[in-house]
């Protein structure tokens, strides 16, 4: 009988045991921070998950997290900065149908938009994105606020210790 290396055998036997011992003592790493937490969230992508703006469908993901948390709404401190292509989200009715194109498009993002308002979500869209595409105050749905633009809004928020989250697709 030929001798056998078997060396590639031993971090097959190690990656086993390691994964199979994570299963037999589960831990969970939750959080230390339960009050004043400050985030302010980045989306300027145009994407759709469930029918609504991918961003905001993680913005309140982020919500029911801290919910499930025991983390009262009332220390959460969450800005969504929106700007560039998912700017349009946060239009109301006819802007948003002038936007698509299509007098029939109701902007789906509306019930999400005011959810987040409710639960103390401070909802910002960039002025130079609303410059660039020939929008105003007027155009946007209720409660929605103008920053000067996304950028200096964002540094001064982390300058004041929000946490920053870069919404990616």
């Amino acid at each position: 009988m030929k001798n056998l290396n078997f060396k590639w055998l031993i971090p097959l036997i190690l990656s086993i045991f390691v994964s199979t011992s994570s299963f037999a003592s589960p831990s969970l790493i939750t959080i230390t921070h339960k009050k004043d937490i400050k985030v302010v969230y980045d989306i300027n992508q145009n994407q759709i998950t469930a029918g609504i703006g991918e961003g905001l469908y993680f913005v309140r993901g982020l919500l029911e997290s801290y919910k499930k948390l025991g983390v009262p709404m009332k220390q959460l401190h969450i800005v969504v900065m929106v700007h560039g292509a998912a700017a349009y989200w946060l239009l109301d009715d006819k802007a948003y149908q002038d936007h698509t194109g299509n007098p029939f498009d109701n902007n789906p993002n509306d019930k999400v938009v005011r959810e987040l308002i409710d639960h103390g979500v401070s909802i910002e869209v960039c002025n130079v994105t609303l410059r660039a595409h020939h929008w105003n105050e007027k155009d946007l749905l209720p409660g929605v606020k103008r920053a000067f633009d996304a950028y200096t809004r964002m540094i001064d928020l982390q300058m004041q210790g929000y946490a920053y989250i870069k919404y990616f697709s």
